[in-house]
């Protein structure tokens, strides 16, 4: 992963100490609330419904295990015990004092970690695919690329107040583990018709208010001029994107609005007309970038050994949790382990203090010191030997972490809601959780089914793109969910649909079970919820939710 040289050391450390002053000056009266607001969101901090929330970031999901020890012991000296891991491969701290945020500040700085940039209008983090650099079925790791962007989009002079929020996300792999589409820009590595390695560029994706998938602006264009025509695409936003209207601000709008053929010829003006040799990425400072992402140990292991195929035999827990969160790696004998954040009863993406430093422990003993996040709100550890699973599983499961649930029913994701959030209008917690503790002991007779709750319309749950997707919506007092049907994030993506009138939350454990019900009695095989709702539409799911009313 990418390590600090003393110009970004000396930066965070400047940005430290600025913010340091400015809470001094808040606390002491000299700032008031509305001058101090875009400060503290500059640094990631928001004051949130109980509490301040702290979101630090965590460039394209990527960790060592010395920087999860360090959000373990913020989480437990500043904090309650936990943090949670977001959709956008962040964590979130909700119980923070503001008097305290310097101090938090400083302990991230010295493990070349920031929180710059997780709010206001500005570039977001950058995300990418958690499986890069070791995915069987990658082309080329992305991560070097998101670094380079990282770099060339913090606190860029011309697009440090975007018309709103700004999010980026890059995929290495034909198939999509980065939910490129729903993304402002989307980037695919691909190769072309000469072998040449360059990227597909997608603009306009978003969820929230108006949920829109991105569409293909280039479908190629060479890496050494990645970042110009990034430049380009962002100049159009800025000159022509709304600021007259918040919900009309985004990117995505400004594309509908143009349509994708408009919006290509004016990047196309836009970008022919600028100097390319100035962002020109050669291949040298690529190679360069890449120095810091080494590729795995190439070393073959065995794939296993007696002891394994023993444990394998004797532990169905172990087969499972093998046959769910364990993914092919690209180098013999070497595996790619999810762990679930996502135990049915628990809040999911919540992690412990214990938690994170068990996972740091098993990434230096057994993986290379590294953990990735995932827009699952779960983590991986990238590479790790076939033979030393069972030791790694024993070691989840007594930390509560061995959960085998990766993409099936109860591994739902998401928002913290109504019980942290004040924009929120439910609370998505409680639903979830009892949602999976209903789910899970048919979770392995349904296969995969992705379930997404946001607790409004912000959709930082991402339900629109939930095979089952719920909304939270607030009616004269009253809790209410909003069910849609068909989403879908990866490669194929599509936007789920209104299935009928929003259920009461109560109701919605029933309703839910109704709809797998439908989907068991009709799906064809190796379908997933999906297919099968394009296939035989909306009646057959609303017929039998609604038979009641």
């Amino acid at each position: 992963m990418y390590q600090y040289d003393t110009y970004d050391q000396r930066f965070i450390g400047e940005r430290v100490a600025q913010y340091q002053d400015q809470v001094r000056r808040r606390l002491a009266g000299q700032l008031s609330e509305d001058e101090f607001r875009p400060l503290r969101l500059m640094n990631g901090l928001y004051l949130q419904l109980h509490a301040y929330m702290l979101r630090i970031a965590i460039p394209y999901g990527t960790l060592s295990s010395r920087q999860l020890r360090r959000l373990a012991y913020i989480a437990r000296r500043w904090d309650r015990g936990f943090g949670h891991f977001t959709t956008r491969t962040n964590i979130q701290f909700h119980w923070i004092k503001l008097e305290e945020t310097p101090d938090i500040l400083a302990s991230l700085a010295e493990v070349e970690m920031h929180s710059i940039q997780t709010s206001g209008n500005s570039f977001r983090n950058t995300t990418a695919d958690p499986f890069a650099g070791v995915a069987v079925d990658e082309i080329e790791d992305p991560r070097p690329y998101c670094e380079i962007i990282r770099q060339w989009a913090t606190l860029h002079p011309e697009f440090s107040f975007l018309p709103r929020k700004f999010k980026i996300a890059l995929s290495g792999a034909p198939n999509d583990r980065a939910a490129i589409k729903i993304h402002d820009i989307g980037l695919y590595l691909r190769r072309n018709a000469e072998g040449e390695v360059g990227f597909e560029v997608l603009v306009g994706g978003g969820l929230g208010r108006t949920p829109i998938l991105a569409q293909t602006i280039r479908p190629f264009i060479a890496k050494r001029d990645i970042l110009s025509y990034l430049e380009a695409i962002l100049r159009i936003y800025n000159q022509y994107g709304r600021r007259d209207n918040l919900f009309k601000a985004r990117i995505k709008i400004l594309v509908q609005s143009l349509g994708i053929d408009r919006m290509r010829e004016e990047v196309e003006v836009e970008w022919a007309a600028m100097d390319h040799a100035a962002l020109a990425l050669p291949e040298e400072a690529i190679a360069e970038m890449a120095r810091f992402f080494p590729a795995p140990d190439p070393t073959p292991a065995p794939a296993d050994d007696e002891a394994f195929r023993a444990v394998l035999e004797a532990e169905c827990g172990f087969a499972r949790w093998v046959e769910q969160n364990v993914a092919p790696h690209k180098v013999p004998g070497h595996a790619i382990v999810t762990v679930s954040l996502k135990e049915p009863g628990v809040t999911p993406g919540d992690c412990t203090a214990e938690q994170m430093e068990l996972v740091a422990d098993l990434a230096d003993r057994y993986g290379f010191g590294e953990i990735r996040l995932t827009h699952e709100q779960n983590l991986v550890l990238p590479q790790i030997r076939r033979i030393d699973l069972p030791v790694v599983w024993r070691s989840l499961k007594e930390a509560r972490l061995a959960t085998a649930n990766v993409a099936l029913a109860s591994a739902i994701i998401a928002c913290p809601g109504l019980d942290y959030c004040g924009l929120a209008t439910a609370r998505s917690i409680p639903v979830a959780q009892r949602l999976a503790i209903a789910l899970a002991p048919r979770e392995r007779e349904i296969g995969d089914l992705q379930i997404k709750i946001s607790g409004c319309i912000n959709a930082c749950g991402h339900h629109h793109v939930g095979h089952i997707g719920l909304l939270g919506v607030d009616k004269n007092g009253e809790e209410f969910y909003q069910i849609t049907l068909g989403g879908s994030a990866d490669e194929n993506a599509a936007l789920g649909t209104i299935v009928g009138p929003a259920v009461k939350s109560d109701e919605v454990v029933n309703s839910v079970d109704k709809i797998v019900d439908v989907y068991l009695k009709l799906r064809q095989e190796g379908e997933q919820l999906p297919e099968t709702y394009r296939r035989v539409g909306n009646k057959p799911f609303k017929d039998v939710l609604y038979a009641a009313h």
